[in-house]
């Protein structure tokens, strides 16, 4: 069986979820790797055959997304001759983690294809939503990028075809402690805004992992470096708690490690949003904005004893498995 695997490189969600997902679907036939897209902290190993400029959200520094910037590194004319680059009609399975060249690509060709996702779980009504409903971002969700199957990911099973997060097997492997300093990672905020608060909790050590940051440095009790893959799963192993932005898998990871968690979606992101409810739902502290109010709302998270573990079971392969069996179905009902 000859496979493409089409990933979304805005964020690092999408990237570590292929880490987990690429040995596996090699273990079923000759894999290709795409990725479109940019603003990712972290790479995969395994050689990329195609490497697209893509439509990215760029991350600001006020927590939210910088769209003028996003809108400046739009290519649409790339984006139609990277189409058309590819041909995906030579493959027997197209997986797509909310890759858009690859799912309109399929779409106009009329060629099966299957979304493996965070994003996928948003097609289902039943998926926790903000309260303020969105339609323009609703849209956005349903029609970035199009496929005709979809197996979404999310912290609970809302709908038949969502499955609890993928959880890296670094992170599995992890023994976690408390050692009481806390870390911080927060893409779409400047390091030196946030520390103006975290210094006012002298009492509490924070590790801030930051994307703006290229020299690691110290303000009193809160220590800043530039995200590392293997440096923030160290500081997540042993941390008291994680303070995050509105993303999947890094909430993720942290809950499945038996960590506190407070979440601080990133401005007018509905897919952000959207993770925050479905937190909220299940317990967890979410923070609107930076204000005043932020120093007594992380003393209270800090001071505070609850926390929700999940054991979110290690089901990766057999989704793998089944989707293969699927598809190899469909090519011989076909043929």
């Amino acid at each position: 069986m000859k496979i493409l695997y089409a990933i979304q490189g805005t964020g690092n969600g999408h990237i570590s979820r292929a880490r987990e997902i690429v040995p596996l679907l090699q273990k079923h036939g000759e894999l290709d790797l795409l990725i479109s897209g940019s603003q990712a902290d972290v790479s995969l190993t395994e050689f990329v055959k195609y490497n697209f400029h893509g439509f990215s959200y760029v991350f600001g520094k006020n927590g939210g997304i910088d769209y003028w910037k996003t809108f400046k590194e739009m290519n649409l004319k790339q984006f139609f001759k990277d189409m058309q680059s590819v041909p995906f009609k030579d493959y027997d399975l197209i997986i797509n983690d909310f890759e858009p060249i690859t799912a309109w690509a399929c779409k106009i060709k009329k060629i099966e294809s299957v979304a493996l996702s965070h994003q996928a779980s948003f097609l289902s009504p039943l998926t926790p939503r903000s309260t303020r409903r969105e339609k323009y971002a609703e849209l956005i969700l349903k029609y970035y990028a199009p496929t005709t199957h979809q197996v979404g990911f999310h912290f609970q099973n809302y709908d038949s075809f969502i499955h609890t997060p993928v959880i890296r097997q670094q992170i599995r492997d992890l023994k976690p402690e408390n050692h009481g300093y806390y870390t911080v990672y927060l893409p779409a905020v400047d390091d030196k805004v946030i520390v103006k608060y975290l210094h006012q909790l002298p009492d509490v050590q924070w590790q801030v992992f930051s994307k703006h940051q290229k020299t690691p440095y110290q303000y009193n009790n809160v220590v800043v470096q530039q995200i590392n893959n293997e440096a923030f799963n160290k500081s997540l192993e042993n941390c008291a708690g994680l303070f995050t932005g509105g993303g999947f898998e890094g909430p993720a990871e942290a809950l499945y490690l038996g960590k506190k968690v407070i979440m601080m979606p990133m401005k007018n992101q509905f897919e952000q949003t959207c993770n925050a409810a479905a937190a909220e739902e299940m317990g967890l502290p979410i923070i609107k904005k930076i204000d005043k109010n932020l120093v007594q709302v992380l003393r209270e998270w800090v001071n505070g004893n609850k926390k929700i573990q999940l054991d979110f079971p290690d089901e990766t392969a057999k989704i793998i498995s089944d989707l293969v069996a699927k598809f190899t179905e469909i090519k011989k009902s076909v043929k």
